[in-house]
């Protein structure tokens, strides 16, 4: 199902001249406001809502090789458009999205100079979006420094944020005053007075990540990762930078429901992604991050023939799809992060890939291949076909990647220009050989699922396995209220939570800190297509009755909707399923025990539900009893209220089956 209406013109209530120099488009709603202002001083933008500011006057440009400066231009022409379509995705967190903006191009020279650069802003019910767009022209290579491009505040504000050192994305988003902070990663939220505001970039295809660098006052500025020369991008026209984007909410689940990332994406380069299916999994992983088994071929090697084997045969059992296997080729011996000579087509010699495809075949269960690189990406480019043709051969078609080093090459980062364009080309390889990618240790996400439905889902996050081994004891509770309204707000997570024991003899200084009713309640509140049950079998067998909420749980939505959150005490999220008439909900605290009144008014009206509640045990603390809980059921309408009681650290989830 699709609507497309599109037309261009300089319209009356889209496009406003306000003086000279000054130009002003507005959302569909006319409550977001964009305006332009170039003076001789150089280019700015400042955004208001409903009458309020939320950016002030900002900076646009960039600085060239040789300290050439591009921030002084003059205005060629300009022009108006409006679109609104509504398209389906091919798997997400709505089945159908609107995509409704007001556009302004305004096309430019460079002010004493023989530069074009044209700007293109996108202007949503929901916040804006804007690029630079470098046309063909007789300069047809561009080497870029440094980007001027300017998020001002009108005041000071908390932000919910992340620093920028950590080259895994695997830091804590924490609150802090704007005015505090140093270098920081997008998404960046912020809480301003009656607004919730995200700002991230979309469709980061040849370009570096653009982190955000506080600088005089409550300036946030572009700071672009760099090449391991200093030099941030090089750019052959025409050529158009990613979107930068700000979501604007009145409260924080605005954020979480928005489509604004992916309607700046592309449409589906996939000319059949049937191939793209969500599934849910386990696997030989969670054991090797307990110290039980190992990656490397040993007397406790986990990727071992019968280990598999006993793992398909669980997932056979209880139709989970499919089952991850680490640790089944060579390379992983020794130091293994410094090894440049993984194979991706040599399997040790006690994991025989030929009986294990045969027989999970046989049982109805995918194997997930993994290839982790040691960011060593000149070894797995040297071998991405006939990696991927080995997968094929095998019949797999999902491949969880992983770069676990600081450097690509032990030379470049992973969010710079080199590391984007070498995920965009495995993603691309991947596509042609129907496969799909969990990529691990990636460059922050920024929407390119739309484009490349086999991208999947990405890690990007400190997720489950720190609380398996950190030193600091493992992600504190609050840390899973926190997600949906910061990296969530990138795209899917592959948290790989699922955990019903909380003992680990082998690490007793770091344990996952949840009760287990929120492990289940986070299978709706955390998104991802591939989702993982990342437990042990036998700790799922010693609690059936729970394990049948992960069983049941989709991981392809049709509606999503946030009854209740306040960002990092507690959040409420429900989904209906994307392939039957029934909802689920998942409601998780912090450290906080807390007592909730969730409204059902997103059920269908006039219909009764059967609620099968997975809730805390009236003793369940995430510290001294994290396992207890209570399976209840009850008949309830959309005009109820649901009363959840959460331990401390705990959560809910809720299955609602329409009758």
């Amino acid at each position: 199902m699709k609507f497309n209406y599109m037309f261009s013109a300089v319209m009356v209530g889209l496009l406003t001249a306000c003086g000279s120099g000054i130009t002003e488009v507005k959302s569909p709603d006319g409550e977001i406001r964009f305006r332009i202002d170039n003076t001789s001083a150089g280019l700015t933008y400042s955004v208001s809502d409903n009458g309020t500011v939320v950016v002030s006057p900002s900076q646009m440009g960039f600085v060239l090789q040789g300290g050439e400066m591009l921030d002084r231009f003059d205005i060629r022409s300009m022009s108006a458009s409006s679109h609104d379509e509504t398209w389906e995705t091919v798997w997400g967190e709505s089945r159908f999205v609107r995509d409704n903006y007001n556009q302004l191009t305004v096309e430019m020279s460079q002010h004493g100079g023989d530069l074009l650069v044209n700007l293109e802003v996108r202007v949503f019910d929901d916040g804006f979006g804007y690029r630079y767009v470098f046309p063909d022209q007789q300069r047809d290579s561009l080497v870029i420094m440094q980007e001027l491009t300017q998020f001002t505040l009108p005041a000071d504000a908390e932000a919910w944020a992340m620093p920028a050192d950590d080259p895994y994305l695997e830091g804590y988003f924490t609150k802090t005053p704007v005015s505090e902070l140093d270098t920081v990663r997008t998404p960046l939220t912020i809480e301003l007075p009656g607004k919730y505001l995200s700002i991230h970039e979309a469709a980061l295809t040849d370009f570096p990540k653009m982190n955000l660098m506080k600088t005089a006052g409550n300036t946030l500025q572009s700071q672009l990762v760099p090449w391991s020369n200093g030099v941030a991008a090089y750019v052959t026209t025409p050529f158009a930078t990613p979107w930068r984007f700000m979501i604007i909410g009145d409260e924080p689940g605005d954020l979480v429901t928005s489509g604004l990332m992916l309607n700046l994406n592309e449409p589906c380069a996939i000319a059949d992604p049937s191939f793209c299916k969500p599934m849910k999994y386990i696997g030989v992983w969670w054991e090797m991050h307990l110290f039980r088994t190992y990656w490397y071929q040993c007397d406790r090697h986990g990727a071992n023939t019968a280990n598999v084997r006993r793992y398909i045969d669980f997932a056979a059992e209880h139709g989970i799809p499919g089952v991850l296997v680490e640790g089944w080729n060579k390379g992983w011996e020794g130091d293994w992060p410094r090894n440049d000579h993984f194979s991706f087509t040599d399997p040790y010699d006690d994991y025989d890939i030929e009986e294990l495809s045969r027989y999970a075949a046989d049982k109805g269960v995918q194997l997930i291949m993994h290839h982790e690189t040691a960011a060593y990406t000149t070894n797995y480019e040297n071998q991405l076909d006939s990696a991927y043709q080995y997968m094929n051969d095998h019949g797999i078609h999902n491949v969880k990647t992983g770069y676990v080093n600081r450097l690509m090459d032990g030379i470049e980062d992973h969010s710079g220009q080199y590391g984007v364009r070498h995920y965009r080309k495995v993603i691309e390889t991947a596509a042609r050989y129907t496969s799909n990618i969990d990529n691990h240790e990636p460059v922050m996400p920024t929407g390119l699922q739309r484009t490349y439905p086999n991208l999947m889902t990405q890690e990007g996050v400190r997720g489950q396995e720190h609380s398996a081994w950190d030193t600091d004891g493992g992600n504190p509770p609050y840390h899973t209220v926190v997600m949906p309204f910061t990296r969530g707000l990138a795209g899917p997570m592959d948290f790989t939570f699922g955990t019903f024991n909380f003992d680990n003899p082998n690490s007793p200084h770091a344990r996952v800190q949840t009760t287990l009713a929120k492990e289940l309640a986070l299978y709706v509140i955390i998104y991802s297509p591939m989702q993982m049950a990342s437990d042990l079998p036998e700790n799922y067998e010693a609690h059936l009755d729970a394990f049948q909420f992960i069983k049941d749980v989709p991981v392809d939505w049709d509606v999503t909707v946030v009854p209740a959150a306040v960002i990092g005490d507690y959040v409420a999220i429900a989904r209906k399923d994307r392939n039957s008439d029934d909802w689920y909900l998942g409601v998780a605290t912090d450290e906080e025990a807390r007592q909730l009144e969730i409204s059902l008014d997103f059920l269908d009206g006039d219909s009764e539900y059967t609620a099968r509640i997975y809730a805390d045990a009236p003793d369940a603390d995430w510290k001294t009893n994290p396992t207890a809980y209570a399976i209840t059921s009850q008949t309830v309408t959309s005009e109820d209220i649901l009363p959840v009681r959460l331990a401390a650290g705990g959560g809910t989830a809720v299955r609602f089956i329409k009758k």
